[in-house]
């Protein structure tokens, strides 16, 4: 356990869902594993399709497993659902990906934020806007903001809106889904140094998902990475970053970091991920990796611990020299994108 972190706060076993969908059922998520606790900052990464959101969202409820448990303080969501998930919701926030979509283009800002206090009963009308006030200072914005709409502010300004609402409720925990991806680098860095403020403040927790590996390395502290609806590999962000030992891991991370020795290397990965209607048998990413055998498509690996993480490979371990020389599904060529 990272230091710092402390009781779990979000526990996941065995968690699926499906979609039904023409042609068969969709395996968005199937068979995760994973403990979110008090003060930590975790983040999923992975390509798109690989369950990653869909996770995101039973973990605060919007969406419900097709199997498994998601137990909150150690209360299964299942046993109670109702009085559950209303004490999931005031404890757990999620900030989406787009926030001009997550407000209400109608309404004034101070309104949109005000909006958990009133679904939760939380002070009178005049204790509410003042809470909006300290919300917004908060974040860094003039409270006098507050009166217009979405569409008058910036980007980097709706997206400290949707954290001015997410803390609304004094959250211990906030889902945050590629949180800067529509942002400028400019604005990005700012708001990443907001979030990390927040969480000292506050001492909350994260769970981030996000594609970009860059932003994962500096903010997070504990890394699951996920392909086709399993975890790959899970561990500390350095020991994960410096040293992967699950195929995809090496491969996701090759085009930001040096994995084999040269600084040039980048794995490209042949083909798209399968479909998740027909998810291959035994390893899911035996089709697209240069380490896979006979067992791979027999056997499902499991996560096991190596060297310091939790990775699900028969064969794990560091990229060898010139071991992706020559091979039939990977492409290592010195820059090429």
């Amino acid at each position: 356990m990272p230091e710092g972190a402390g009781a779990p706060l979000i526990e996941l076993r065995d968690v699926r869902r499906y979609f039904h969908a023409p042609g068969g059922r969709v395996h968005a998520v199937d068979g995760v594993d994973l403990t979110l606790r008090e003060g930590e900052a975790v983040a999923l990464v992975g390509e798109s399709g690989s369950g990653k959101t869909t996770l995101a969202r039973m973990i605060v409820g919007l969406l419900r497993p097709s199997s498994g448990t998601i137990a909150y303080r150690g209360i299964d969501l299942r046993s109670d659902r109702r009085k559950a998930l209303a004490r999931l919701r005031e404890r757990v926030s999620m900030v989406f990906q787009d926030p001009y979509a997550s407000l209400d283009p109608q309404l004034p800002i101070w309104r949109s934020v005000e909006e958990p206090l009133v679904v939760h009963r939380r002070g009178s009308g005049r204790e509410r806007r003042r809470k909006v006030d300290e919300l917004l200072d908060g974040v860094g914005l003039d409270p006098v903001i507050g009166r217009r709409r979405p569409h008058g502010l910036s980007g980097g300004q709706r997206q400290r809106v949707a954290l001015a609402r997410a803390m609304a409720l004094d959250p211990e925990l906030v889902v945050l889904d590629e949180p800067v991806s529509s942002l400028d680098v400019s604005v990005q860095a700012q708001v990443l140094n907001l979030l990390r403020d927040l969480r000292e403040r506050r001492r909350l927790a994260y769970l981030f998902v996000s594609h970009d590996l860059a932003v994962v390395r500096h903010v997070a502290e504990r890394v699951a990475v996920m392909y086709l609806g399993r975890l790959a590999e899970h561990g500390p962000t350095d020991r994960l970053f410096e040293n992967p030992s699950h195929p995809y891991t090496i491969a996701l991370l090759s085009g930001a970091m040096d994995v084999g020795g040269d600084d040039e290397t980048r794995i490209v990965l042949a083909g798209d991920p399968p479909s998740p209607l027909e998810p291959p048998s035994g390893c899911r990413f035996r089709t697209r990796c240069f380490r896979a055998r006979e067992r791979c498509a027999a056997v499902e690996p499991r996560l096991e611990t190596f060297a310091g993480r939790e990775t699900a490979c028969h064969y794990p371990g560091r990229l060898a020299p010139g071991e992706t020389s020559g091979g039939e599904r990977l492409l290592v060529a010195a820059g090429e994108k």
